[in-house]
């Protein structure tokens, strides 16, 4: 059975007078033991539930819905499964004292990779979690796999690791979708490694759907790890090139490009990034492929819905990788809308500056490079800062502390020139509703 946690007002659950306490025991027959039972029982349109009551009492209920729909309420969530590898570049290894505690666990949980897209390395895998994952068909899943040499995989993930290829089959023989990734380390997997790695990857497609080449992220917190470096952009170059050529030659096979590099890739390498429809249906978006050129098709949109703003000036705050691309918008945008937009590229200075992107940027980063600026009429944040669906940065700096501190309105808004605008228009007192394709 499954606890219900809270239940939103005016859903089907909220009808039916389910509350928070409440266990949900049954869907249609089959038991609920976990949030996976849950959204995949749910998703149908006729739905014979069983609750059991705190007071002991077991309800029966009848349910019509769309397929799609949900029903209201906020299940319990399982605790995930550890991560016993070391990984070389592991980010969590590189994090500094005193942050949040949930920040230090290492996940490696199937059950997360199909509800949120989180990569694993399935070396944790039981039997009885690939039985299911193949009985329940718990499609898609995100596979990091670094190199597809069993040996080299080992030595990268620093522990011993069942042979991955047999594994990958014996999934997508199950019907199950796979997305892989490889994070790239100079002179470890890089070069011919690479290389026999895609090819190795491509023919396991159509069952590896997609595979993503990224950078590995570095910290100034590596103290008594092992030695690693960024790449040179030269090597980016090289790496670009190759994937490049793989791109054209199963374009041509497969009828689709199936490796992507990451953005950051490009900007190692200083090349133009490729426009959206060289992305296709962007499957690996969630790794930072693809993200640049979504943001350009969707500023374009937002510019031709923009008109003007009753306001005076705002700020926005960007990581250094993105600032280029984030002052050519907010250039376009001011045009359009008569707002003076200043944009703030922030140092990671609490990580290290190699670390670029927006994403770890901290709230102390935040107060002490911004204090003192004329941040106008607000602050717009975009939400990959905050915690999920909470007001707090990765340094428990909270949102009112950074309006307290910088004496402006701080807005988290969408991390998308949609978010740009609905930020400006809240500012401005014009609050509306954006449709967003």
């Amino acid at each position: 059975m499954l606890r219900i946690e809270s239940v939103d007002p005016g859903s089907y659950a909220d009808d039916l007078h389910l509350k928070a306490g409440d266990c949900l025991m049954m869907i249609n027959g089959q038991e609920v033991d976990d949030l996976v039972d849950y959204y995949r029982l749910v998703e149908t349109e006729q739905l014979e539930v069983e609750i059991l009551r705190p007071d002991g009492d077991l309800w029966q209920l009848s349910i019509s819905k769309d397929h799609q729909e949900g029903l209201g309420l906020e299940m319990e969530h399982p605790e995930p499964q550890q991560c016993g590898n070391r990984c070389l570049f592991c980010f969590v290894h590189q994090l500094p004292k005193g942050m949040r505690r949930t920040l230090y666990i290492k996940d490696e949980d199937y059950r997360f990779s199909f509800l949120y897209g989180s990569y694993i390395t399935l070396t944790n895998l039981q039997t009885a979690d690939l039985e299911r994952i193949l009985r329940q068909r718990l499609s898609p899943l995100y596979i990091s796999v670094h190199a597809t040499d069993d040996q080299l995989r080992a030595k990268l993930l620093g522990r011993p690791a069942p042979s991955l290829l047999p594994l990958l089959k014996q999934l997508n023989d199950g019907g199950i979708e796979l997305h892989c990734q490889i994070v790239l380390c100079p002179e470890l997997n890089d070069g011919k490694v690479l290389s026999r790695s895609i090819q190795d990857l491509a023919a396991l497609h159509p069952g590896v759907a997609s595979l993503a080449v990224v950078p590995v992220g570095l910290t100034a917190h590596r103290q008594g790890l092992p030695q690693l470096r960024k790449l040179t952009g030269s090597e980016a170059q090289t790496i670009l090139e190759m994937i490049h050529q793989y791109q054209r030659q199963y374009l041509t096979e497969k009828g689709c490009r199936f490796v992507f590099a990451a953005d950051e890739l490009y900007l190692q390498a200083d090349l133009p990034i490729p426009d959206l429809e060289a992305y296709e249906n962007l499957p690996q978006i969630e790794n930072g492929v693809g993200l640049v050129a979504q943001f350009r098709q969707q500023a374009d949109e937002v510019l031709l819905e923009t008109e003007t703003l009753e306001l005076e000036r705002a700020t926005l705050v960007t990581g250094r990788s993105f600032a280029a691309e984030m002052q050519l918008f907010a250039e376009r945008m001011q045009l359009r809308c008569g707002v003076k937009l200043n944009v703030v590229a922030v140092e990671n200075r609490f990580f290290g500056r190699e670390v670029t992107v927006t994403g770890l940027l901290t709230g102390t980063d935040l107060l002490e490079q911004l204090a003192g600026l004329d941040l106008g009429n607000g602050l717009l944040l975009p939400d990959v800062l905050l915690k999920d669906g909470e007001r707090l940065l990765l340094d428990d700096v909270s949102v009112d502390q950074l309006e307290q501190a910088l004496g402006v309105p701080v807005l988290p808004v969408d991390s998308s020139p949609w978010g740009v605008l609905d930020g400006l228009e809240r500012l401005s007192g014009g609050l509306i509703d954006i449709i967003r394709c």
